[in-house]
């Protein structure tokens, strides 16, 4: 570990020379690809260099202990021998969560698409419930949040809703949620009191780069045509509506919330990008999946990841068997105890596998 640890060290130093030279400074390009990779590293380094030096101050005082010392000096060493002892153990365990690899992901603005599975009138409402939990828990967090695309139903719910979310490290937190939620309670219109079953499906995706995934313009397929709003009823007579088709991987993404078809075509862009990035992500995941098996299921959207009980009040994330009473407040937004425990198994596995390496 520690080889690795003076390894990233010495790549940090190289960086900040890199990051001085003129010619580097005049590239964006590069200037932009190492200011990030320094960027990446830093928390590594900067807990490197603790350890380093808190190592230094343990030296220093065992050191002491060898020396004729009074009864009352003695006690006070070994205090701190004590103390510098346990904040080598935290600094350790801390840098080997940082060696981690990370994903390279995590930095990006995600895009969600919410629909309505099993369950007719009653799912789409649930993947109403949805959008507006993720949406509470983004303006918690201070992202932004942006509408692409929408399919909503009279009574309240979304047969699809397609939206972006803005902010640093927002995939770091939400790829966990991909995969079919379920929904247990008694529907508005079921007059016998009967507890009904749905389900609803979450992807999300991040947010694909142009560098990261070259799209030619001879592969869209590009149609335009009137928006429309709930029930087919015309709400744009102009054709503002966009459609692209990517002939390659068949993949289809349509925008209507905007008045613009020039900004509904770059909000479209957008999606397909990131679904074809996210395709090629998955193939490359399935392969590599054969080999060996390591994620808390942040890939297979067919995969029933959480139930939410309204009878019981109870929400459970079957990967990692976590249940709490809290429905009410987990709908509100309040993600963070169901994400954090996510990141913590991830994390434990991600380390158990490193050390079996």
């Amino acid at each position: 570990m520690f080889d690795r640890l003076q390894s990233v060290e010495d790549r940090y130093e190289r960086l900040n020379e890199l990051l001085s030279d003129p010619e580097i400074i005049n590239d964006s390009k590069k200037l932009r690809e190492y200011s990030k990779e320094q960027s990446d590293i830093q928390a590594t380094v900067m807990t490197y260099r603790q350890y380093k030096e808190v190592r230094e101050q343990l030296q220093d005082a065992k050191a002491m202990l060898d020396e004729k010392l009074d009864a009352e000096m003695r006690e006070m060493v070994k205090e701190e021998v004590n103390d510098l002892e346990a904040q080598i153990e935290e600094l350790e365990e801390r840098m080997r969560i940082l060696l981690v690899p990370k994903d390279p992901n995590d930095d990006k603005n995600v895009i969600f698409e919410i629909r309505g599975a099993a369950g007719g009138d009653e799912a789409a409402l649930f993947a109403g419930d949805l959008y507006r939990m993720y949406t509470r828990y983004a303006e918690a967090q201070g992202w932004k949040m942006e509408l692409i695309d929408a399919s909503p139903t009279g009574l309240g719910g979304f047969k699809e809703i397609i939206f972006m979310i803005n902010g640093t490290g927002a995939y770091s937190k939400l790829k966990y949620e991909n995969g079919a939620h379920r929904v247990q309670r008694v529907p508005e219109t079921e007059s016998g009191g009967r507890i009904h079953t749905s389900t609803a499906t979450v992807a999300c995706l991040p947010e694909a780069e142009e560098v990261e995934v070259e799209i030619h313009d001879k592969d869209i397929r590009f149609d335009a045509y009137a928006s429309t709003g709930a029930g087919g009823q015309s709400v744009n007579t102009t054709m503002s509506a966009v459609r692209l088709t990517h002939i390659p991987t068949g993949i289809v993404v349509t925008c209507q919330d905007e008045k613009s078809q020039h900004k509904n075509k770059d909000k479209a862009m957008k999606v397909l990008r990131a679904r074809v990035y996210d395709k090629f992500q998955q193939e490359a995941q399935a392969e590599y999946d054969q080999q060996r098996k390591s994620a808390v299921g942040t890939g297979d959207r067919s995969e029933r990841i959480r139930t939410y009980n309204f009878p019981q009040n109870r929400v459970t994330d079957h990967r990692i068997g976590l249940t709490l009473q809290k429905l009410d407040i987990i709908l509100g937004g309040k993600l963070d105890e169901i994400i954090d425990a996510l990141i913590l198994e991830d994390q434990s596995r991600k380390l158990e596998n490193a050390s079996n390496e």
